[in-house]
């Protein structure tokens, strides 16, 4: 009884622990959130539906993941295209990884014009 006893207190206090440091790192996302509201920054409700644009976002994302190289989360950043103007936004694991999607956009989008503005995880 002794021995079930202290080791649920040691679970508890475990799981007390994890809980508490969970806490400490939530990320503060407020200034991200701010950009996002202000209409400056390329969003994935304006992704133009013509078949030009759609063609150009395809193309880029098929890109990214066919890249065995990239992270799971280079290949989930957001691909915007309107007008033929791409946006890339969303975070990346190192600057290789920004510099490789930025090369692969480039190369994918026939010329459009590519705006980075990838984060690299950490350089914030």
């Amino acid at each position: 009884m002794k021995r079930t006893l202290l080791a649920l207190a040691c679970l508890s206090a475990v799981s007390l622990a994890a809980l508490a440091d969970n806490e400490k790192t939530k990320p503060d996302n407020s200034a991200t959130n701010e950009r996002d509201r202000s209409g400056e920054t390329q969003t994935s409700g304006d992704q133009s539906n013509s078949p030009a644009d759609l063609k150009i976002t395809q193309a880029i994302r098929q890109a990214l993941m066919k890249d065995s190289e990239l992270s799971t989360t280079a290949k989930n950043i957001k691909v915007v295209t309107a007008n033929g103007h791409v946006t890339l936004r969303g975070p990346v694991n190192t600057p290789q990884e920004k510099a490789k999607i930025d090369q692969l956009a480039k190369s994918a989008a026939g010329g459009a014009h590519i705006d980075d503005q990838l984060d690299v995880k950490g350089s914030n």
